[in-house]
């Protein structure tokens, strides 16, 4: 009797066996990029970098992993990075009865590292029977020639990307812009670049405005030297979506990042919220689920699970998903900071305001959140915690970025509609990522009935 076809696969990280600690980001940037080759293979399920990179160093049963994971096989293996030498060490192991199918060697120049990693990517596809279509085939058949230096910063710059503090992100721009010196047509070195200033608002005193057009001129320079890129789109669509406010295009170019590659657990995140923004609550749940899928442990696509919950006012299953995500890190602070809003939201106001105290401090004191615990002590009755919130961070707001929307959410709570517009009105005219939630966001449910507020939507395109 034949066995079932394999469907989905995971990546484990890959040994790196230098036997130079140093080299750990080469390993795990090799990782990545095979996870990204295998992405594009539309008959393949690939479990994305979040959820393998758990696995590094850890000894578990195979079968267990691919339990856990909801794989059907494996690929486990080492790198080993020699001078101006790399060699890759290949196995697909059939995780439910950890049966060895295939292994192999690969051995490559440094300058043909891209080549390496495609040979490597296609052969899996020939041993788990995935049938490529011809763009796929085509597209696994073209790698170009890489300057060796510039994908060692290129690997540096992800390395430091996929830890996503203030400091991290500017040790990654540093890198990718290096990679890009080193090698102008670097085409995934622009992507990561597009990445970082995408996501740079979010945990930063930078601004939208200074960082959004230096993401869309990265993207666009992505794409313009290799159009198959599918890590270019999803930062392009979110400039488009909440910096342009034009849904129709984020939605086109997110479309074409899943359709390159149907594995990108990010596109189905980005694109999942782009979709809640709009009303459109089950689809995006459709979509984040899929992202989910995909990258089962991530606790930035488990929280926003839940965030799309809240935004669907549905508490109690958001409540449930948090319980989850916090079992995979109980220090997660937007964890946290979602729950206490969902909390809120069901008028517990003393767990709400509990779990927002317990995500400002795992923050570092975040002014976001202490905007909406702010918000939380105004629709409890705590009017004077809730105006001396809004005096610090008035104060603190003339000093540094953060985004005007929260605020205005401790206005809305308090009652105070017109100074509630007051600060949308900043946030808007400042092109805050935030923003855009207000049509959805139920803290500003009090302020829906006010002209100004359809005013608002209007002017982001947003369904009334």
């Amino acid at each position: 009797m034949p066995l079932p076809r394999i469907e989905s696969l995971a990546v484990l990280p890959l040994t790196n066996f230098s036997g130079d600690p140093q080299q750990e980001y080469f390993a795990d940037g090799m990782t990545e990029a095979l996870i990204a080759d295998l992405g594009q293979i539309e008959a393949l399920r690939v479990i994305s970098r979040t959820s393998v990179m758990q696995y590094k160093g850890v000894k578990k049963p195979l079968p267990q992993i691919a339990r856990e994971l909801n794989v059907d096989a494996v690929i486990e293996g080492s790198v080993l990075r020699s001078g101006d030498r790399v060699r890759i060490t290949a196995q697909l192991i059939r995780a439910t009865t950890d049966t060895h199918l295939w292994a192999q060697s690969y051995e490559r120049d440094l300058r043909d590292v891209l080549a390496l990693q495609d040979d490597v990517a296609r052969a899996i596809a020939t041993e788990v029977k995935a049938k490529l279509t011809p763009q796929e085939s085509a597209r696994l058949r073209q790698p170009r020639p890489v300057n060796p230096e510039a994908h060692e910063n290129y690997l540096k710059g992800l390395y430091y990307w996929n830890k996503r503090t203030a400091a991290d992100l500017k040790r990654s721009i540093e890198y990718f812009q290096q990679a890009i010196r080193k090698d102008p047509n670097y085409a995934q070195a622009y992507a990561g670049l597009a990445d970082c200033y995408v996501v740079l608002p979010n945990y930063s005193a930078t601004s939208p405005q200074d960082a959004f057009p230096k993401a869309k001129a990265a993207a666009e320079k992505a794409i313009q030297i290799d159009g198959g890129l599918a890590e270019a789109y999803p930062a392009l669509a979110q400039v488009a979506a909440f910096y342009n406010y034009d849904w129709p295009n984020a939605e086109r170019e997110f479309k074409r990042a899943i359709e390159l590659n149907p594995s990108y657990a990010t596109a189905h995140q980005w694109y999942a919220i782009m979709l809640a923004r709009m009303g459109q609550q089950e689809r995006a749940l459709a979509e984040v689920k899929l992202a989910q899928e995909l990258d089962p442990l991530s606790l930035i696509i488990n929280l926003n699970v839940a965030w799309i919950l809240y935004l669907a006012r549905q508490y109690d299953q958001g409540i449930e998903q948090l319980g989850k995500t916090l079992e995979l890190d109980q220090s997660f602070a937007a964890a946290h900071d979602t729950l206490g809003v969902c909390y809120v939201q069901k008028g517990m106001y003393e767990q709400g305001i509990a779990e927002l105290r317990k995500a400002i401090s795992l923050s570092g004191g975040d002014p976001n959140i202490k905007g909406e615990l702010g918000n939380a002590y105004a629709v409890a009755g705590k009017r004077k915690q809730a105006l001396e919130i809004l005096g610090e961070l008035t104060a603190l707001w003339k000093q540094s970025y953060f985004s005007p929307y929260y605020i205005a959410s401790i206005y809305a709570g308090l009652g105070d509609k017109d100074h509630a517009f007051a600060w949308l009105e900043k946030a808007y005219k400042e092109q805050d990522t935030w923003i855009s939630f207000v049509n959805v966001d139920p803290a500003f449910d009090p302020l829906h009935s006010d002209p100004r507020f359809q005013d608002l939507v209007r002017g982001m395109n947003l369904p009334p």
